[in-house]
């Protein structure tokens, strides 16, 4: 059993992977002023909620997208298992065939997702991850990873447009019970609910007339089930897909 930790802006996700299981998936807060002990803690933590023993965790591997927080995390697992985690990045295989300007400015959870979106289901496929930022990736028929898009994410939306509008009132992250709002907060609601919804469904409209075929569509992160089931295209909510291109590229790896 491997754990695995995907480092974003907002959130940390965390998970046990046992073969090609996921045994669970949960979500820290990320924060800069932790120390290497405190993030230690909570990962016990987690171990004793989950009944899985420290013996059990044969290593660990860690994508991040939140440079200042490697090193915190990386020497809190080396204190618990006595050995270094594997870090995403150049030098470690992925199997991918990036066709970027640069391949390099790839971001490590978009590598991640890639590798479990070609193995679980195929190429061509386009990857939706709902975070701080929406990313969306594509890979062609050939397998290559051809490139993407970066929008701004849903709860990044909500907050300037609350912070930038002097009435506008802070509200939840639920759908309205109808997409014309007949009060401001329905409104917002359906704004930031329905018009996210459309965005993606536009977006992959647009991918499909650019690569000249359909492809299915695969959406994770900790925003994506509150938007996806509003959208109208057919896409499928994985929510532990960073996980399991964690647990991919470990073995990939540690096999060589």
């Amino acid at each position: 059993m491997i754990l695995a930790i995907d480092i974003g802006n907002t959130n940390i996700v965390i998970g046990c992977i046992d073969g090609e299981k996921v045994c669970f998936v949960e979500r820290a807060s990320t924060n800069l002023a932790k120390t290497e002990l405190e993030y230690v803690v909570e990962f016990r933590t987690l171990f004793e909620l989950y009944h899985i023993g420290m013996e059990e965790i044969t290593g660990s591997i860690i994508s991040s997208v939140v440079p200042p927080l490697n090193n915190i995390i990386k020497t809190g697992l080396e204190k618990m298992f006595h050995q270094a985690p594997m870090v995403v990045g150049p030098g470690l295989k992925t199997g991918l065939n990036i066709l970027m300007d640069n391949p390099a400015q790839l971001g490590s959870d978009l590598v991640v997702n890639a590798v479990a979106g070609l193995h679980y289901y195929g190429a061509p496929i386009i990857m939706i991850d709902m975070g701080t930022a929406t990313t969306i990736s594509v890979v062609d028929k050939k397998k290559n990873y051809i490139g993407g898009m970066i929008l701004p994410g849903v709860k990044v939306s909500l907050d300037s447009l609350v912070n930038r509008t002097s009435q506008l009132p802070r509200i939840s992250l639920e759908p309205p019970k109808k997409v014309i709002g007949r009060n401001t907060i329905d409104c917002m609601k359906s704004g930031i609910v329905m018009g996210q919804a459309a965005c993606l469904d536009g977006m992959v409209e647009r991918i499909y007339d650019e690569l000249g075929y359909e492809a299915p569509v695969v959406a994770t992160g900790g925003l994506a089930g509150s938007i996806v089931p509003y959208c109208k295209k057919n896409i499928i909510c994985d929510n532990e897909l960073t996980l399991k291109g964690l647990g991919l590229i470990y073995h990939k790896n540690i096999e060589i």
